[in-house]
């Protein structure tokens, strides 16, 4: 789906990052694979063990200044934090660290992407006091006997056709 220099880009912004983190820890870090192939809402995922970060295709195309900025660094400090500190909280303070100190990025968990497009089918649900849309996901675990419960008013959740 994206083309040979939209790939280029993403690693030579990955590899500044990567540069970065080498002249601020002074060594050298093992470079991922990089797939682009990661679907639904996630931007990116690092995978830590493997080496290899994913990127949403998708996203990327229709959003790709802030792709650059937000979820390039936020995965690439992710594999850092793990070729540095060993097993660490996914977003804890030495991925924090990373991001502001060394990356000179906000170290925000989530992006602001918009995901309209690569949103699923979603199954609307009811509880006592609200409604709830879930992923086919959830919806496929309910019909197989899974129970989900409203986290404000603890009923659980049923499906509705309103």
């Amino acid at each position: 789906m994206l083309d040979v220099n939209d790939k280029k880009a993403l690693q030579v912004k990955s590899e500044d990052y990567f540069i970065l983190a080498e002249c601020f820890f002074d060594h050298a870090f093992s470079r991922p694979e990089y797939l682009f192939n990661q679907r639904g809402k996630s931007a990116g995922t690092a995978h830590l063990q493997r080496n290899l970060i994913k990127f949403n295709p998708i996203l990327f195309t229709q959003n790709k200044q802030e792709f650059i900025d937000q979820v390039v660094p936020h995965e690439v400090a992710h594999i850092i934090a793990y070729q540095q500190y060993g097993k660490v909280k996914p977003h804890g303070k030495e991925w924090q660290h990373i991001m502001k100190h060394v990356f000179h990025r906000p170290a925000t968990t989530t992006h602001t992407l918009d995901i309209k497009d690569v949103m699923g089918k979603q199954y609307r649900y009811q509880c006592l006091c609200d409604t709830h849309l879930l992923t086919i996901r959830r919806h496929n675990n309910i019909l197989k006997g899974t129970k989900y419960i409203c986290k404000k008013c603890g009923e659980v959740l049923y499906q509705t056709t309103k």
